[in-house]
């Protein structure tokens, strides 16, 4: 099977920055898409930042110019750069990975908790 397993959440103060990071293992192949969605409480989970094996990148409007998704190809590793933290940031951040095994299949971490004070 796959794991994904997160790190790098916190407590900030706005305008301060985290850096997320998310490790693949397992009976990997190959990943293709890669990314980062957040769960704020009471609220849908959303996409924050994906990117493609070939590294190819889209964000959510609201993160754009502030958050960068980038990958290790070689390490089955993403990472978000969120800079410019504000308050509605707040969230539990969970990694997402489109994984080869035997089948093609959509793993999910546990998630890290961000949590931005102001």
């Amino acid at each position: 099977q796959v794991q994904l397993v997160e790190s790098g959440g916190g407590l900030v103060q706005a305008g301060g920055s985290l850096r997320l990071t998310c490790i693949a293992s397992g009976s990997i192949l190959s990943i293709n898409d890669m990314g980062w969605y957040r769960q704020a409480p009471g609220k849908q989970r959303e996409l924050v930042a994906r990117i493609t094996s070939g590294g190819r990148t889209n964000y959510a409007d609201s993160v754009k110019g502030r958050f960068t998704i980038s990958r290790d190809n070689a390490k089955n590793t993403v990472y978000l750069q969120m800079d410019s933290l504000k308050p509605e940031d707040t969230a539990f951040y969970y990694c997402n990975a489109i994984v080869i095994t035997h089948y093609e299949g959509s793993w999910w971490g546990q998630g890290t908790q961000v949590t931005v004070s102001s």
